[in-house]
């Protein structure tokens, strides 16, 4: 592995990590993204836990679409 492929790894992790931190501070202004029905909270009085199932079915379901469409492009 030489040097030049490394350099294109690192700028290809770091446009994902700015596509994934973008798609962070956009989710933030979707009020129903975990909060779905399916989606698990249990609060207690020393505990908390939060386990968004179908917000994450449904987010790994469009992600693989668009992974899908890339791919037969």
């Amino acid at each position: 592995m030489d040097i030049s492929s490394i350099g294109k790894m690192l700028l290809l992790f770091g446009a994902v990590m700015i596509v994934v931190g973008g798609l962070f501070m956009l989710g933030a202004k979707v009020p129903w993204l975990g909060r779905l029905p399916g989606d698990i909270y249990i609060q207690r009085k020393n505990f908390s836990f939060f386990f968004p199932v179908t917000t994450s079915i449904l987010i790994s379901i469009v992600i693989s679409l668009i992974l899908i469409f890339l791919r037969h492009k």
